[in-house]
């Protein structure tokens, strides 16, 4: 109940494009958010999510955050965990159009899950490098078995600890870069659920950041830990534009626009 509210406190609150004074974030709303266009890679990814909404093969899952909150065993279908733990076609596609849209470079996703988001994050752009990182050893195998069905070679999955191998990889890819001032990273941060590993998450990734950078948190009202790690988030120096859009934000580093947050209705 408690969620619901929340949910009807934004829709009351959260703002269309006729309400946007900033052409950067009108922009967004009107080429990204709703864009309604039905790219041929979301007909391919949403195959691939139907056969695992059918796959009742059972696996240990490993949880090294705050867990599930529909399913606290172990013991869970694959079919189970593509419909609670996966974002939904509507995120997901989402998800899709601001990758396609700026174009990053590297994709840090932290939480692969069965890697039908990666999927769509790493479709988005062939040349944008995916690295993903899951915690749980089953999970992990399933996801590789889907990108090598989808022959997603821009994918690169690591298993192990968010807390042991975020950073040995982000300085393993960023060490490569030479040209650090241009290049644009999108952090998907989708894992662990608690406050303080959201904004440790949050301040390593930061050091490897710049003007180009974009975060995006998953599941900002899934409790009050990740509201309040949300409201710290969008409130560093750093940060300059914020979108609220309730199951998940998204942020931006651009350092050429005034400090402003957005609840934008999606």
């Amino acid at each position: 109940m408690k969620q619901f509210f929340k949910y009807i406190n934004y829709l009351f609150s959260a703002k269309t494009k006729h309400g946007i004074h900033s052409p950067f974030v009108y922009d967004f709303v009107t080429t990204v958010l709703n864009d309604k266009k039905n790219y041929p890679d979301y007909d391919r990814i949403k195959n691939l999510r139907k056969q695992l909404l059918q796959n009742k093969t059972t696996i240990n899952v490993t949880d090294l955050g705050a867990g599930s909150k529909t399913n606290k065993s172990n013991q869970r279908t694959i079919s189970k965990i593509c419909s609670t733990a996966e974002k939904n076609k509507k995120q997901a596609q989402l998800l899709y159009r601001i990758a396609a849209k700026y174009k990053p470079n590297v994709i840090f996703e932290l939480g692969t899950s069965l890697g039908v988001t990666s999927l769509y994050l790493a479709a988005a752009n062939k040349n944008t490098n995916l690295i993903t990182i899951e915690g749980c050893p089953e999970t992990a195998t399933v996801a590789r078995d889907n990108f090598k069905k989808q022959n997603a070679q821009n994918i690169k999955l690591v298993h192990g600890n968010f807390d042991d191998v975020l950073d040995p990889e982000l300085q393993n890819y960023f060490n490569t870069i030479t040209d650090k001032e241009n290049h644009t990273a999108l952090f998907f941060v989708d894992g662990n659920h608690r406050k303080e590993p959201t904004l440790n998450y949050f301040n390593t990734c930061l050091q490897y950041a710049n003007a180009n950078t974009i975060f995006i948190f998953d599941d900002i009202n899934w409790s009050d830990e990740m509201r309040e790690a949300w409201i710290d988030i969008i409130n560093q120096e750093q940060v300059t534009v914020s979108i609220d859009l309730f199951f998940m934000g998204i942020v931006f580093l651009r350092n050429q626009q005034a400090k402003e947050n957005f609840v934008l209705k999606f």
